[in-house]
């Protein structure tokens, strides 16, 4: 890239982390740490995102589940299938409801059964191997190859040893965006959009940039807009 180009890169990076910069978790709710119940949380955010249905339902699914007092796997086994269509249905979520509840009911006991309910035990498993990572993931009732992905995508915030993942819908945002489509490179302009400083694996904003990015894949409103102000801010 020439210096004009990292520039404009830059520029549009920072504006599109400024206008859409905020994960997909911390938009359903999930204050995300690497603790039990926020890491299943996503879990659950990721098999409904995963769905060919709108993010924007998929995120108050979560929400509307959560809000029923299912946020760990023990109250979401306990809960009974109708509670778990019910609270679905609230948030919108009803061409995939009754399947999805199924596969929320039979997830929740495959990872108490496997991992005690401790995603972090997946993760101490796996050993710093992504390929491990997602292979455990997708044992999980509903998690295939694109809820494994979303699910990695945001953990990076709290687990380092998978950024930078930005995954292929993201990189779809970035093309249409005329962004670069390394993630080592995405993650050091998003790093310098945020601090200034030099590319850090593991930080908060290649997560939050990689969800901007399949938001500008979703929504060409997101691409027009971005670009827009980004002009207006050189």
């Amino acid at each position: 890239m020439t210096s004009r180009d990292t520039t404009t890169a830059r520029e549009t990076v920072a504006t599109l982390l400024d206008r859409y910069g905020t994960t997909y978790a911390a938009e359903a709710g999930i204050r995300l740490r690497n603790t039990p119940q926020p890491l299943y949380q996503l879990l659950v955010l990721s098999d409904l995102l995963s769905a060919r249905i709108r993010a924007s339902v998929a995120v108050a699914a979560a929400r509307a589940l959560f809000a029923h007092g299912l946020r760990s796997p023990d109250r979401m086994r306990d809960a009974t299938w109708q509670e778990r269509v019910d609270a679905l249905g609230e948030g919108g979520y009803r061409r995939y409801d009754e399947r999805t509840a199924t596969q929320l009911g039979e997830g929740a006991q495959r990872l108490l059964d496997d991992y005690g309910g401790d995603l972090r035990r997946l993760r101490a498993e796996a050993d710093g191997d992504l390929d491990a990572l997602r292979a455990g993931l997708r044992r999980t009732p509903g998690i295939g190859p694109a809820g494994a992905d979303i699910f990695l995508r945001e953990v990076q915030a709290v687990w380092p040893e998978a950024a930078p993942l930005v995954d292929e819908k993201a990189l779809q945002g970035a093309e249409r965006l005329g962004l670069p489509t390394s993630p080592a490179e995405l993650a050091r302009l998003a790093e310098e959009a945020e601090h200034g400083a030099g590319p850090e694996q593991g930080t908060p904003g290649t997560a939050a940039l990689a969800a901007a990015l399949v938001r500008a894949a979703l929504d060409k409103h997101v691409v027009d807009d971005v670009i827009e102000h980004a002009e207006h801010s050189t």
